[in-house]
């Protein structure tokens, strides 16, 4: 009788059950309940640190939307005044009044966008344009018709005078406000005297351009003065 070899035992190793985690802070094994309580907490930092990923993407795409909606988006323009012809306004205008309004010629590039006669609250006659010079920048010529110093100051917001300078023989004040902020259209002005009329520039544009409407004007209405107010 021929015995068969019996095949190897194969040896099956049973797991063991892990050891309880040692924690440092105790010194000991964790226990059932603290084991649970470590999970859970785990589980909520998570959960926190999550949303507030969640909470900078969404901030950051909200962002992103602005951004692209101001740069890429096109805003209407706001339309400019058309031109209007001062001198055939002022020519309009000239007999309701005995003094002669200003309305200068002026050099290629000149407009003006406004022209008018108004009567203020005080009781002055005063007559208005408003220029865009060749630098697109504006200068606003105000005559007022037997007005006082108490006019022209409030024409200028109250602007203290800084200089004064002589163009074409008349003396004009300078009030140069160029190095302040928020002076709008009053960043600079100048004033002048010839017979009962005060005449007020102000405006944006430079020195030159000021001196240019102030030669005009000069030229148009004559006349000397015995200084600027």
């Amino acid at each position: 009788m021929r015995l068969e070899p019996h095949p190897p035992t194969e040896t099956v190793s049973v797991p063991q059950d892990r050891p309880p985690r040692v924690v440092a802070e105790l010194g000991r094994p964790e226990t059932p309940e603290e084991t649970a309580a470590r999970r859970a907490e785990n589980s909520r930092r998570h959960r926190s640190n999550q949303t507030l990923v969640n909470l900078v993407v969404a901030l950051l795409a909200s962002l992103g939307i602005v951004l692209f909606l101001v740069l890429v988006v096109v805003r209407p323009t706001q339309p400019s005044r058309a031109p209007v012809d001062y001198v055939t306004i002022a020519s309009q205008a000239q007999p309701q009044v005995t003094n002669t309004l200003a309305a200068p010629p002026l050099p290629t590039g000149w407009t003006a966008n406004s022209a008018g006669l108004t009567t203020g609250s005080d009781g002055v006659v005063a007559w208005s344009i408003g220029f865009i010079t060749p630098a697109e920048q504006f200068i606003g010529l105000t005559q007022g018709i037997d007005a006082n110093p108490t006019w022209v100051s409030n024409q200028l917001e109250k602007a203290p005078a800084t200089g004064m300078t002589t163009i074409g023989g008349l003396r004009w004040t300078v009030y140069d406000q160029r190095d302040k902020q928020d002076t709008g259209n009053f960043a600079y002005s100048m004033t002048t005297t010839v017979g009962t009329n005060s005449v007020v520039l102000h405006g944006t544009a430079s020195t030159g351009e000021f001196a240019v409407l102030a030669t005009a004007v000069t030229k148009q209405l004559g006349g000397t003065n015995g200084g600027g107010r």
